[in-house]
């Protein structure tokens, strides 16, 4: 099994065009692919020189097999930026957090060095997605 990658993560959005902002616009991914309309769009990210790597960024109530329950409660964990997160990679974290910073962004943590070595910072996205940023050697 070492032949595996990963290849897709979807990510909930609520509002298409917040999201490119956030991703295409501060984060610099690149669209891949953007399907659908209005609410309802899959738009699909990445970073440049890694195409086999990609973010799809879904409307939060696409599934139909959802209950009114259980959409509210997932509204309700995207509010408060506990039902999805992603972890990211850069050389240069202090220039991601400041780029991510004067635009705007959702500030959760400055740069730091975590008790287990890391150093990291953290922004939601619009969607409420917990975005971490940890500083590769």
């Amino acid at each position: 099994m070492s032949d595996l990658t990963i290849h897709w993560t979807f990510l909930p959005h609520t509002d298409p065009e917040a999201s490119l902002a956030f991703y295409r616009d501060l984060l610099g991914f690149e669209v891949r692919s953007d399907v659908g309309g209005g609410p309802m769009r899959w738009i699909t990210v990445g970073p440049a020189g890694q195409p086999d790597v990609s973010l799809v960024l879904e409307p939060a109530s696409a599934d139909p097999g959802r209950t009114e329950e259980e959409q509210r409660t997932i509204t309700e964990m995207m509010a408060k930026g506990t039902y999805a997160r992603v972890v990211l990679g850069t050389r240069d974290l202090d220039g991601v957090f400041d780029r991510l910073k004067s635009g705007g962004a959702e500030l959760v943590q400055e740069p730091t060095t975590q008790p287990y070595g890391v150093r990291d910072c953290a922004f939601r996205d619009p969607a409420g997605t917990m975005v971490r940023f940890n500083e590769l050697s």
